[in-house]
């Protein structure tokens, strides 16, 4: 009989904001979350001190648009992403590949880029280099394949943005994001999108990558199946 060792992995996942950052560490005993954290204390936050085997960072940018990757032009991103986003004239175009869908995700993170480059400089991988930040739609969809529902919705809700994810088995349904002041207009955003394709809250989970305070969460369980966070 051969065993084969299965290596844990050491990873820490940062999400930057306007107002700040969060993080989560995932080892094999456990997972540690920090809470949302003020901006001046990225330079002694003690856990960036460490080394990762993986790091994950995340930008709270809605300057995004997702198309096919055989529409993806590299000469010309600036201008797909101009039509449905405000760019200004020093904003950096930029794009990722996202294999799940066949698509490319093309972004500008000059929201809250400053404190990503930061971010970016400060927590490194165990082989010391810097990782590339990339917008929160991007870990989005890379993750909710993952979830075990047939109707999959994951959603962040920071800086009065709300980002959307919606998938129907492995069928991406709704990539998008949406101004919304407060968490109520949030909701009306995502009961909208839900409406539009024919989808029941009542039979749904809704899944949040940011945290949801108790008032809120009970809301979304007036409505949903289940509210989960991850």
């Amino acid at each position: 009989m051969q065993f084969i060792m299965l290596q844990n992995k050491d990873r820490i996942s940062i999400q930057v904001g306007l107002s700040g950052y969060s993080f989560k560490i995932y080892t094999a005993d456990e997972v540690k979350t920090s809470g949302w954290m003020s901006a001046e204390r990225i330079f002694t936050t003690q856990e960036f001190l460490s080394r990762y085997d993986e790091v994950e960072i995340s930008v709270f940018t809605p300057k995004t648009t997702l198309v096919p990757e055989q529409f993806q032009d590299e000469t010309s991103s600036g201008n797909m992403l101009r039509p449905v986003s405000e760019l200004g004239d020093t904003d950096e175009v930029m794009s990722v590949r996202v294999p799940e869908f066949a698509a490319v995700l093309v972004y500008s993170n000059s929201i809250g880029e400053t404190l990503s480059r930061a971010v970016s400089e400060t927590v490194l991988d165990k082989d010391g280099n810097k990782t590339q930040p990339l917008p929160e739609l991007y870990y989005m969809l890379r993750s909710v394949l993952n979830l075990p529902d047939y109707n999959k919705i994951l959603a962040s809700y920071m800086d009065g943005v709300l980002y959307l994810v919606i998938a129907q088995g492995r069928t991406l349904l709704l990539c998008n994001s949406f101004q919304a002041p407060d968490f109520t207009t949030a909701q009306y955003f995502v009961f909208l999108a839900m409406k539009n394709l024919q989808l029941n809250p009542e039979v749904s989970t809704i899944t949040f990558r940011t945290p949801l305070s108790e008032e809120d969460e009970m809301s979304l369980y007036r409505y949903f199946k289940n509210v989960e966070q991850i």
